[in-house]
């Protein structure tokens, strides 16, 4: 799995743009989003000194279909918004991966977060330029869970090879010493231990790209991170 982060310069045209860039020191935040046929449905905060001009133009936006307000407190709304033009999660469909919430827009550009294989990570991105939305990558990196499918027992016995140095170079400790502390046969810890190394193995190589991420000017960054300098 890939984890990427974006920072999506939003076209004109969908209304969270437009009206972010309009109240520049306002923060919306995407707490919830659902697509729907040609449009879509969303849950948005909104924090700024003033929300009232705010609310005016988000119901007088012309991709608008209907708003509730669900709460209001002193420098903050919350919102259900319809609309047409739902970028994001068309973007979103279109690459088949899901987007994180809550997506924070401010002055037009979205913070999106993004966890997927990375040939639809990848796909993500082509599918922002096909719309016409400037991005930049914050970063993106590698999410892995080695061994999430090993069984108790399993982990037992590779945390007991582990913690007494049967992994080490040179090794620590015997194979039969492993099995005689965790109270098995030799044969039966041999064979425990391949089939989690063969699992975990098998875990990182599928979850390594067949092809890099390209989203165009990422380089190595630190700790496995790739980010735009």
């Amino acid at each position: 799995m890939a984890q990427a982060r974006l920072r999506v310069d939003i076209p004109d045209g969908p209304w969270v743009g437009d009206i972010s860039r309009e109240f520049p020191n306002a923060r919306f935040q995407v707490l919830t989003a659902t697509p729907d046929d040609g449009g879509g449905f969303a849950l948005v905060r909104v924090t700024a000194d003033d929300v009232d001009p705010i609310l005016d133009a988000v119901e007088e936006h012309d991709t608008i279909t209907d708003v509730s307000v669900m709460a209001e407190d002193d420098g903050m709304l919350t919102l259900q918004v319809a609309a047409l033009v739902p970028l994001l999660q068309t973007v979103a469909r279109r690459a088949g991966v899901p987007i994180e919430m809550p997506v924070e827009i401010c002055d037009g550009v979205a913070r999106v977060d993004i966890t997927g294989p990375h040939e639809r990570v990848a796909k993500f991105g082509d599918a922002l330029r096909d719309v016409g939305a400037e991005f930049e990558v914050d970063y993106v990196q590698q999410r892995v869970n080695p061994g999430g499918s090993l069984t108790a027992r399993q982990r037992e016995v590779l945390f007991e090879a582990v913690d007494r140095g049967y992994y080490d170079v040179p090794r620590e400790c015997t194979l039969t010493e492993v099995a005689d502390h965790v109270g098995i046969a030799k044969s039966t810890c041999s064979e425990v231990l391949q089939r989690v190394e063969r699992t975990i193995v098998r875990e990182f190589v599928d979850d390594l790209p067949r092809r890099p991420v390209d989203f165009e000017s990422i380089d190595d960054g630190p700790e496995g991170v790739d980010r735009v300098q």
